[in-house]
C-alpha cells in the first residue's frame, strides 16, 4: 500500500519518482532529530554560547527534515548521498557536529562508525572540536560519550560506536566500515582520493550516508565541481537519482552582488548567524578591489569564481600617482624579478616610509626586439625606450652584466638594506651581487611567500599610501595582473593568467615584504634619527 506523502515534502521531479518507487515521508523520524538537537545539543561560541541548538528554519525545511523524514519502501532512509552548498557563517560545522551525535548514538546502527573528513587536519578539527565541545555541554551527552581529543575520536561503549575526525593528511583510510561520512568544505581537497575511498566506504551497511557541505570552489576539474554540478542536474530534474539529496544556496552570476536583497536570498542565515551591518561593509570593501569581489562573491554569496581574478583597481592606482620625495641617501628594499635573456626584467626600489611607501621602478629589454615585443605585447616599449623608462641593451638578449652595473650604481646613491630576487632563474647575478656586497634574500613565488605581500600591497594602494609618480611602465604592468587563489584564500599574481606581461609588479610584491618586515621589526618616530630599535 502506497503511504501518501505531505504535498511539502515534494519539491521536485526526483521526489515525484521517489513516491512512485514507494518511498514515504515519515514526520516523527524527522521530528525525533529536531529533538535531539533541542533537547541534547547546546551551542559553544558566540552570542549563542550555552543555549540549546534550536534549528534554524532553512536547516530544518531544507536540510534534516527531508534528509531523515523521507524513507524507502523497506522504512530505511531514501537519502545515501547528498550535496550541500551554503555560503560561509551560515552554521555548517555547527550542523556537521550535531548530525555527527545524532547518527553516533540515535540513528539505530549497531557498532556505528561516523566519519568527518576534511582537507587537512585543522579543517578537520573544526567539526571535530564543536561536537567534541557539545558533548562536554550536556549532561546526558557526557555521562554516555568519552571524547578522546587527542586522537580526535568520541566513542559510545554503549552501542560500540565510534566517531572519528579524518583528514586527506592520514595515511591510510581502507578498510573503513562507515555509516556515514560528512565531508566539511568539499572545495579544499586538493585531489578526489579522499572522496573515492571513503565513497563506498559504507557498502556493508542498512542505510549508509555520505554528505558533503561545502562553500563554492573556483575549480572546475575538481570533485567538488563534480558533485555542484551533479547536485543542480538533479535539482533541475534533467538527472534521475532519488538517493541524492541536493541543497544549494547562491546568488545567481546575473545577480546584482551589491543589493541587500541578493545577500540575504543567497545567505539563509542571514540576520541570524550573519550581521547585516558587518556584510554590507564588507561588500563597500570588496568594490574597492577586484580581487576582494572575487573572496566576496565565493565565500558570502556562493557563487562559483574563476580561479583568475582582476586585482589593482587602475582608478585607485593612478590615484597614488604623487611625486616621490627626496630619496637620494634613503633606506630602501629591492625586489628583481628577471626573466628569460629575451623579455623584461624588473628591479623595484620601495622606500619606507612613516605615512607613504615609495616606489622606484627600473626596467630592462633587449633592443633588437623591442619593436617585435611591440606587437606581442601591446605595449609602447619605443617610446619607453625613448622617455628612459626602459633600458634596452644592446642586441637580442638582456646583458645581465648591465643590471649589475645598474644595481650597484644605484647601490652608491640609496642605502639598499635587502634585494629579494628569485633564485630559479638569477642564479649567477645572485651570487654576482652578493659579492658585490648586498644582502641577497631568496625569495620563493608559491602563496606562502607571495600571498601575505600581495594582500599588503593592495591595501598600501586601496590606502593612498603608495606612491609610483606615474611610471607607465608600471602601470601597464599593474593592469594587466591577474591573481591567482587557493582553497585558504591565499594570493599570488599570476604571470601564466594575466594578460600580458607582469614583471614589474612581481618584483614590487617582493620588494613591499621586505619593506614591511622591516616596519614590523622597528618603530617609527617623528624625532630625528629616524627608526629606532
Amino acid at each position: 500500500m502506497t503511504i501518501p506523502v505531505p504535498q511539502e515534502w515534494i519539491r521536485s521531479s526526483n521526489d515525484e519518482r521517489a513516491v512512485d518507487n514507494g518511498c514515504w515521508f515519515d514526520e516523527s523520524s524527522a521530528e525525533r532529530v529536531r529533538e535531539f538537537f533541542l533537547r541534547f545539543l547546546k551551542h559553544s561560541k558566540g552570542q549563542w554560547a550555552g543555549k540549546s541548538f534550536e534549528l534554524l528554519e532553512w536547516q530544518w525545511q531544507d536540510v534534516v527534515a527531508p534528509l531523515f523524514g523521507w524513507k524507502r519502501a523497506d522504512g530505511t532512509r531514501r537519502f545515501r548521498r547528498g550535496y550541500i552548498e551554503v555560503p560561509k557563517k551560515n552554521g555548517k560545522s555547527t550542523l556537521f557536529a550535531g548530525l555527527s551525535l545524532y547518527l553516533l548514538t540515535c540513528d539505530g546502527e549497531p557498532g556505528a562508525e561516523i566519519y568527518s573528513a576534511a582537507a587537512d587536519r585543522d579543517q578537520a578539527s573544526i567539526v571535530f572540536n564543536e561536537a567534541a565541545n557539545m558533548v562536554d555541554y550536556s549532561p546526558h551527552l557526557a555521562s554516555r560519550l568519552k571524547v578522546v581529543r587527542s586522537t580526535k575520536r568520541i566513542v559510545d561503549h554503549r552501542s560500540r560506536s565510534v566517531y572519528r575526525a579524518l583528514s586527506a593528511e592520514v595515511p591510510t583510510k581502507e578498510g573503513l566500515n562507515a555509516h556515514a561520512v560528512l565531508m566539511d568544505e568539499l572545495h579544499a581537497q586538493k585531489s578526489r582520493e579522499l572522496w573515492d575511498t571513503l565513497r563506498y566506504a559504507g557498502a556493508s551497511r542498512r542505510q549508509p550516508l555520505m554528505l558533503a557541505i561545502t562553500t563554492a570552489g573556483y575549480d572546475r576539474l575538481s570533485i567538488c565541481w563534480e558533485q555542484h554540478e551533479y547536485a543542480r542536474q538533479v535539482l533541475e530534474g534533467t538527472v534521475e537519482d532519488t538517493a541524492f539529496f541536493p541543497y544549494v544556496s547562491a546568488a545567481e552570476m546575473e545577480d546584482d552582488w551589491t543589493k541587500p536583497e541578493v545577500w540575504s536570498r543567497a545567505n539563509p542565515s542571514f540576520g541570524i548567524t550573519i550581521d547585516a551591518e558587518q556584510f554590507a561593509e564588507d561588500c563597500r570593501e570588496a568594490q574597492e578591489s577586484p580581487a576582494k569581489e572575487n573572496s566576496f562573491r565565493r565565500y558570502r554569496l556562493n557563487q562559483w569564481t574563476q580561479q583568475e581574478s582582476r586585482w589593482l583597481n587602475l582608478e585607485k592606482w593612478d590615484a597614488c600617482g604623487d611625486a616621490l620625495a627626496e630619496l637620494e641617501g634613503q633606506l630602501c628594499f629591492a625586489g628583481l624579478d628577471l626573466s628569460s635573456t629575451t623579455d623584461i626584467s624588473a628591479l623595484v626600489l620601495v622606500f619606507p616610509g612613516n605615512e607613504q611607501y615609495d616606489v622606484l621602478p627600473f626596467f630592462w629589454v633587449p633592443e633588437d626586439g623591442a619593436r617585435r615585443r611591440e606587437k606581442r605585447d601591446h605595449a609602447p616599449y619605443i617610446p619607453w625606450i625613448q622617455q628612459r623608462y626602459i633600458d634596452a641593451s644592446p642586441g637580442e638578449v638582456i646583458d645581465y652584466e648591465r643590471i649589475r652595473a645598474r644595481i650597484n650604481e644605484l647601490g652608491q646613491r640609496f642605502k639598499i638594506e635587502q634585494i629579494a630576487i628569485d633564485r630559479w632563474n638569477a642564479t649567477q647575478l645572485a651570487t654576482q651581487l652578493d659579492d658585490d656586497g648586498f644582502e641577497i634574500i631568496s625569495f620563493g613565488q608559491g602563496y606562502a611567500s607571495m600571498s601575505a605581500p600581495t594582500k599588503k600591497l593592495e591595501e598600501l594602494v586601496l590606502a593612498r599610501k603608495l606612491r609610483h609618480a606615474g611610471n607607465p611602465v608600471l602601470r601597464w604592468m599593474a593592469g594587466n595582473v591577474a591573481i591567482e587563489q587557493d582553497a585558504a584564500d591565499n594570493w599570488k599574481p599570476s604571470k601564466k593568467k594575466s594578460q600580458e606581461r607582469i614583471d614589474g609588479i612581481v618584483a614590487l610584491v617582493m620588494a613591499t615584504d621586505l619593506a614591511t618586515r622591516h616596519i614590523e621589526r622597528y618603530c617609527i618616530y617623528d624625532e630625528p634619527g629616524g627608526l629606532f630599535l
